[in-house]
Parts: C-alpha cells; structure tokens; sequence
C-alpha cells in the first residue's frame, strides 16, 4: 500500500475517526456494561487501562471514537473526553494536584475556572497564583521550583480573548502545562506544537458547534492523559456517547464554520470600532487587539468570537440587548446562532466585584458569539441596537 499523504486541517476534520467498518456516519453504543465471559476475563476488563468493553465509566466505544479524532486534530497521542468542559478541568487537576500543591493559572480566565481555583482547590490545600497572561515571562515567574504542579492558561481568554504566547508556556519545564484552547478550536491553533503537555477544549462549543452536545476533552501524551484516565474513573465526569455521537457530527463542518463565523466576527469588529457607542472593540485578529501580532503568529484564525465595551456601563447594555432578536442573549458560544451575552451578570456573576475588575470584566462588557447568519443581517441589527 502507498503511504497516505498529509491531508490538511478542513480535510481532516471530515475524514478522521474512519473505522474499518467503512460506515459514513459513526454508530451510537449507548450500553453502559459490557459481559464478561468468565471471572479470569472480568479481571482483565476490570483492571486494563480504558478498556473498551467492560463499564462505560471506564471507556465506551462511541466516546473512544470522539477522543480519537480530536487527538488527531491536535496533533496528540490520544484524548480523553468528559461529559463537560469543567469536568476535564476538575479531572485534570485533581489527577496531577493534591494537598500543598501550586498552581499557576492566568487570572483572566473563564469565571467557572477561576471559581473553583480560588473554591474547592482552596479548601482542599491547593494553592494558586494568578497572573497577567499579557505580561512576557510572568507565568515562568511565578513557578516555585519542586511545588508548581501545573501550570494553566486560557488562550484566547473569556471574555476579553487575551492572547498568551504558546512559546513562553511550551518552554516551562518542571510542572505540566496545560492550555485551555476552547475559544480557538483546534482549527485556529494547536498548543501541543509548542511544546506544552496538554490541551484541553469545552467541546460544547465550537467542535460541537450546533448546541446540542455537552462535553469536554484533553488531549497529550498517552501516558499523561492515562494517568488521568485513572483518576477520571472516581471522579466520574464521564461523556455521554449521545453527546460524542453529536459532536463527530458537528466537527466535519468545523471548517467551513469557523471560516464563516471567523470573517463575520472581523467585519463586526471593524463596523463596532466605528460606532460612537462602543469605547473598546477586542478580536485577536482585528488590528487594534492589544496582541493582535502574537495572535497573527500562533494562530491560523482568531476565533468566532468577540467583545466590546459600551459607553454607559449595565443601563447601556440593558439597552442593547433588549432591542436584538436575530442575536439571541445566552451564554454559551461556537453553535450556528449568533449569541450575547454579559459577562458581569452571568459567565462571571460568581467572581467578586474586585475580581471582575482585575480582569475587565465591566458592567459595559458584552461578549458576541458570532454565528452562521448572513453577516448584512448580523451587521444592521447590531447597529440598529446600538443608534
């Protein structure tokens, strides 16, 4: 047989997880147990590392089938799905971090995230220290050498889509490194190319895509990724094969979306930076994003999403919000409809005022998640709401 070429990103995304069954579309295994044929075997099943057919706890072949096209995606050795972004968070981080253990983590990350950094890891003697992912060297600064167990960053970040440089965190020896690459999908960057350990992806969102699957996924090394792999199994975070049978469906057009809501969120941040309404417009690849030239650089696209601030604080976004209907006020992202939300009164309500306004979440701060509409009709509504 003649070696297989290369294929690239949008080709990979339709043809990756083929089985030898030569089916199309993926099947759905919903069982949750699996019989053994004697004792000697059940201790096999019991005992192996993701086996395949024993408990879906442990494995089950549908979400097997998800983790491996993400993987190759990633450009990793194998994944391992969850049934939430949060879940893989929890399990990644109880699996590697125990009582004493430090963690550095970006401080602008989503408000769930830094919830439980500063909540359960807390109580349960987890230490973290947040810095400014903006800020050349800080999270290299802030690693105490043989304590520093992890090192986490959200890039581009929720809600502001600050941008850390990929090179500085793959460069970090001694603890794990993990980046949270949601925002980005694996279509717009791959951070496992620049050295770091793990990558890790809210799959409820752009490899989804259509709002119908909650799940989350890591992807690196397998021997790291199995070592979580064995905590996850007590945790039970565990993905549902409806959710992965769903989310193989919606990553085949991962490509063509991306590409749409991509150009759609430009055009929209350049009509925003305009408008007399609007004080701040951020999109990692509009030219006046603060690190719009690292972006450039580690980036293949910038995203389906961005943020603006309005002049007049809550009562100017009350205002805004309540005069759209083609944009829909919600809060999750990366689906067909075009969203809004405000980070201050829901992704990040749980945060402290002086929290909020260390990473920038304003009372004037709307984020947009920019959908599959007809970018005219995006662009008039989004005006219109704003005159």
């Amino acid at each position: 047989m003649t070696e297989q070429p290369e294929h690239h990103p949008d080709s990979r995304v339709v043809s990756s997880g083929r089985d030898e069954s030569h089916a199309l579309s993926p099947a759905l295994w919903p069982a949750t147990a699996w019989e053994s044929s004697d004792l000697d075997d059940a201790t096999r099943r019991a005992t192996g590392v993701r086996s395949g057919a024993f408990y879906a706890r442990y494995a089950n072949p549908t979400v097997s089938r998800f983790e491996g096209i993400v993987a190759d995606l990633e450009g990793a050795e194998t994944a391992l799905a969850f049934g939430s972004g949060m879940g893989a968070i929890a399990s990644v981080v109880f699996s590697l971090c125990g009582q004493g253990s430090h963690i550095v983590a970006q401080n602008n990350v989503y408000g769930a995230t830094r919830s439980f950094l500063e909540g359960p890891c807390r109580r349960f003697g987890i230490q973290t220290t947040f810095v400014d992912p903006t800020v050349p060297g800080s999270f290299a600064a802030a690693v105490v050498p043989g304590r520093t167990v992890l090192v986490l960053a959200e890039t581009p970040s929720n809600p502001r889509l600050a941008v850390a440089d990929l090179t500085e965190i793959g460069a970090i020896t001694g603890p794990f490194t993990l980046v949270d690459s949601t925002m980005a999908t694996p279509l717009g960057q791959r951070p496992l190319d620049f050295g770091v350990d793990l990558v890790l992806h809210s799959a409820t969102k752009g490899i989804g895509g259509h709002n119908d699957a909650l799940l989350g996924v890591v992807a690196g090394a397998r021997d790291l990724v199995d070592e979580i792999w064995a905590y996850s199994v007590m945790h039970g975070a565990v993905a549902s094969p409806h959710d992965a049978l769903n989310a193989m469906r919606g990553v085949k057009t991962l490509g063509v979306r991306t590409e749409r809501q991509h150009a759609t969120a430009l055009r929209l941040a350049s009509e925003l930076g305009n408008h007399p309404a609007v004080t701040t417009v951020l999109h990692p690849f509009h030219p006046t994003h603060p690190q719009h030239e690292l972006a450039g650089r580690q980036m293949r696209m910038g995203g389906s999403l961005l943020s603006f601030e309005l002049r007049g604080g809550i009562e100017a976004c009350r205002g805004f919000f309540a005069r759209t209907s083609l944009v829909r006020t919600a809060t999750s992202f990366g689906g067909p409809e075009t969203l809004a939300c405000h980070p201050a009164s829901s992704t990040h309500v749980g945060l402290s005022p002086e929290v909020r306004a260390e990473v920038g979440v304003t009372d004037g701060l709307v984020r947009l998640s920019v959908g599959l509409e007809d970018p005219r009709d995006l662009v008039a509504e989004v005006l219109a709401a704003l005159d």
